[in-house]
């Protein structure tokens, strides 16, 4: 490992205090100080004022999403006027335009993740079907982003829906515990046909003419005739006629795709099973003839006028005449499994073959008849749109490459004002349960020494963790697949946390190889005691070399933190559920420090704090907060505990704000709690979510110590103003897959504020991550309050060197200002005072559901900036 330079990190943010002035109090001045600097003008913090409810909607927008939900071709479809593509992202369907490589996004209001969509054939709307008790069928306006009509008739799941090529009626099938196919008149809100299917339904197709459709599934498939259906002169719900095909010695098969012919073929319909056999049925629902595909699994299929596109395992996408099911060729392969994404800077990169190399699976396509382009879903969570216009000379013409299971974590890339970083600014971390963790870039600059590869826009590198591919296709959605003894794959292996080294050049991560057994993860209890070995690694992130591996805890690693650069120390913490707590000096290559033990059950955040004097603050799942304070021995540093807090409520995650002054916690009940860094005491307590239900599981403070992000086991998530409490802004759009653990699929399991104060950045179990984008009226917020600590810094190092420090009488300085004016800025109040704000019994106060606290003033000490905040 390379040396690092006295005192560790190249980063040097030292945080020195000032005196200061408070409303009405007077400000203490040491026996010793230097001469009286020119009046302060004393600033109010700049705040947002209480808004209505659609303006705190509103005041946070999504900007991009990175993933995809789509479990098989109901979650994909394309504009047939526009070319346009829409997949779903938890509770979010994206509408990408793969020419300018932008999306737009519709939020299901419910709040329930999404299971298909389809578009209308104009374009104009999009039907979608949604998970849970209850579902709605729902229809939207593209242009508008609204909700046209909600439909209600189906109790567990909707599992595809399609309009009518006339556009008069929509069918949606439901899970097959539902087993409820309906036929809707959409415009009237009224179902006009229904029947029961005993089997599980995968797909369905309406034939050009509007006159029938066709639904495929578990030893099924059926010809549903709406004529017949419709035409009986009744107000009621008619059953709805069905005629199964006639499948011959093919009848034991699954089959997992349907299209009904187009232009001459429109009086075919073409089937795929999952044996790998492409079927033609023809008008009188006969099997006419039948090919096998020669691979081991296919899994969706699509028709242009002419053409025949089957999916299949290993990255195979089969091309077929429609009139003959003659082969015609197959289309490029996508991206092997555990590609260096950093090293396809030519086009040539992706058509090279490599030995004994694995393939993603492919699992969704939908065509587009404007620009002849397929898009493919493979089932690492990659999508390829593909250039068919001549099948022998394919282009590629969009892709992406997504996290294929729960993502938990995100780090963002520090910033530097020299040539230090390995990244590019802007950038930011992600890991997984896939086994990787994923390098992204929302804005390349030119002068970046980072080139643009061939398979992203915004992934600039993978690092496969030990080498392990085994985790990157999502296993849960096929047959059969995907689950041992009841658990997911994923819940094997993957990347729990990670941290980058303030200084940017190393990346510590923890994983959670090994099985882990009844365990609720919100309360954080570890049942098992497996006696597994859970590991970390260091990574050099220029290089991406494995430095170090420690065996370091018996259970999965929770959290890591490394220290301040201001400390003058360089160290790294882990926390597990094995209780305990190991420290690690970076400049001894990590060798260990010092182990704690003083929790009792798992730990579930732990942070450095401290400008000159290092302390270390840890919370978990046993209630309590400990605050320890470094001591130096003959053998080394310890830390030694100096306060204890035990509250009643169970703690998931911590943040220090800029200050290290202060540290809030989200809590089990939904609420935040403020406590003093130096002295351990409860400050303030604010709800953190303004649902009555649920947990609080993430807090996460700006970088300029405004406002903090929370996130509640509800889905939602809230931008609060960190000193009143007030909320300033809720989102919602992450959700889970429905064949996830329920319990960590539909959570946010991270969340980060950009340091350009523009954005913030939010992970869940549902393998997406969102980039959300800042209103003007935050952001603004944000930096002016790193203006003010700018303009303190400036006039501290001015009156540093404005002379010889003399003796001079103590000095009281008043400022009288009304009640009702805004609490002020927290550099203009003293430790003292802030003691002396509350009474203990109002400090600790639990707020209730109708109401908030009043503005807290918390204090700000004056100093350095980080390097990042002068170049806003």
């Amino acid at each position: 490992m390379a040396a690092l330079g006295p005192g560790g990190y190249a980063r040097n943010d030292v945080v020195e205090k000032l005196p200061s002035v408070m409303a009405g109090v007077p400000a203490r001045r040491a026996q010793s100080s230097p001469p009286p600097a020119p009046p302060v003008c004393l600033r109010r913090r700049t705040r947002l004022l209480a808004a209505p409810e659609d303006t705190v909607q509103n005041r946070v927008s999504l900007e991009k999403v990175l993933g995809i939900t789509a479990q098989n071709s109901s979650g994909l479809t394309c504009d047939p006027s526009t070319g346009n593509v829409a997949y779903l992202a938890g509770c979010v369907v994206v509408i990408l335009n793969p020419k300018e490589n932008k999306q737009q996004h519709i939020f299901n209001t419910a709040r329930k993740s999404l299971s298909a969509l389809a578009f209308s054939p104009d374009g104009k709307y999009i039907v979608t079907g949604e998970n849970g008790h209850r579902p709605a069928v729902r229809i939207w306006d593209v242009e508008e982003k609204s909700q046209v009509a909600e439909m209600l008739g189906h109790k567990y799941g909707v599992a595809c829906v399609a309009f009518s090529p006339n556009m008069k009626h929509i069918v949606s099938m439901g899970y097959q515990h539902d087993m409820v196919l309906n036929v809707w008149d959409w415009k009237k809100d009224i179902v006009v046909a229904s029947n029961k299917v005993s089997c599980r339904v995968i797909a369905l197709s309406f034939s050009e003419d509007s006159s029938y459709f066709v639904t495929v599934g578990n030893r099924h498939v059926r010809f549903w005739f709406l004529e017949v259906s419709t035409e009986a002169k009744v107000t009621g719900t008619v059953p709805l006629v069905g005629r199964s095909g006639i499948l011959g010695e093919l009848h034991d098969n699954v089959f997992c795709g349907v299209a009904c012919g187009r232009g001459q073929m429109a009086g075919s319909t073409f089937c795929v099973s999952y044996s790998g056999l492409l079927c033609q049925f023809n008008e009188k629902r006969v099997l006419e003839k039948w090919i096998n595909l020669k691979v081991s699994l296919s899994s969706c299929l699509c028709v242009s006028q002419d053409l025949i596109f089957c999916g299949c395992t290993d990255g195979i996408v089969r091309i077929f005449q429609a009139h003959s099911l003659h082969y015609l060729a197959n289309l490029p392969k996508p991206h092997y499994l555990g590609v260096d994404v950093a090293q396809g800077l030519e086009p040539s990169f992706l058509f090279r073959r490599k030995a004994e190399a694995i393939y993603p699976d492919t699992v969704a396509l939908t065509f587009d008849p404007v620009h002849q382009w397929l898009s493919c879903v493979y089932k690492d969570h990659s999508i390829y749109i593909w250039d068919v216009r001549d099948i022998n000379k394919v282009g590629k013409i969009w892709s992406e490459l997504f996290h294929s299971s729960y993502v938990w974590n995100v780090e963002v890339y520090p910033e530097f004002e020299d040539q230090r970083a390995c990244l590019p600014s802007g950038s930011f971390l992600t890991c997984s349960s896939d086994n990787t963790i994923r390098f992204w870039n929302m804005d390349r600059s030119p002068d970046s020494h980072w080139q643009k590869n061939i398979f992203s826009n915004t992934l600039l590198k993978v690092v496969y963790v030990e080498n392990d591919i085994q985790h990157l296709q999502d296993m849960s959605h096929f047959p059969d697949r995907g689950s041992e003894n009841g658990m997911p794959m994923d819940m094997k292996a993957g990347v729990r946390v990670m941290q980058v080294s303030p200084d940017g050049q190393h990346l510590a991560s923890g994983d959670r190889s090994g099985n882990l057994r009844q365990v609720a993860w919100w309360c954080l209890v570890y049942t098992s005691q497996l006696g597994l070995q859970y590991t970390g690694w260091i990574h050099e992130l220029h290089f991406m070399d494995e430095l170090v591996k420690v065996e370091a805890h018996d259970a999965e690693v929770l959290c890591l933190e490394y220290s301040k650069p201001e400390t003058g120390l360089t160290l790294l913490a882990s926390a597990s559920r094995d209780r305990l707590i190991h420290v690690l000096n970076v400049e001894k290559n990590y060798n260990l420090e010092q182990t704690l033990d003083d929790h009792s059950s798992s730990i579930t955040a732990i942070k450095f704090a401290g400008n000159r004097d290092i302390q270390m603050i840890s919370c978990g799942a046993d209630k309590s907060i400990y605050f320890r304070s470094a001591q130096r021995a003959s053998d080394g540093l310890h830390f030694v505990r100096t306060h204890h807090v035990a509250e009643k409520t169970t703690l998931y995650d911590m943040d220090i704000d800029i200050t290290q002054k202060y540290v809030a916690v989200a809590c089990q009940d939904r609420n935040v709690r403020v406590y003093n860094t130096v002295n351990g005491k409860q400050k303030k307590c604010y709800k953190g979510s303004q649902g009555d239900e649920g947990s609080l599981l993430k807090v996460h403070v700006d970088p300029s110590g405004t406002f903090l992000a929370t996130s509640c086991s509800d889905k939602s998530i809230s931008v609060i103003d960190f000193y009143s409490g007030e909320c300033v802004a809720k989102m919602f759009g992450h959700s889970g897959q429905r064949n996830f653990s329920a319990l960590l699929a539909e959570i946010v399991t991270g969340m980060k504020f950009t340091y350009d104060c523009r954005h913030l950045i939010t992970v869940s179990g549902d393998s997406c991550v969102f980039i959300w984008h800042l209103g003007p009226e935050i952001t603004n917020c944000m930096k002016q309050h790193l203006l003010e600590i700018n303009h303190r810094e400036q006039q501290q190092q001015q009156s540093t060197n404005d002379g010889e420090w003399s003796s001079h009488p103590r000095q009281e300085t008043y400022a009288s200002m009304p009640s009702e004016i805004c609490s002020l800025s927290p550099g203009e109040q003293t430790e003292d005072e802030l003691e002396d704000e509350c009474e203990p019994e109002e400090l600790l106060k639990t707020p209730s559901k109708e109401s908030l606290d009043p503005d807290p003033r918390c204090l700000l000490t004056n100093g350095k900036l980080p390097l990042w905040a002068k170049r806003l």
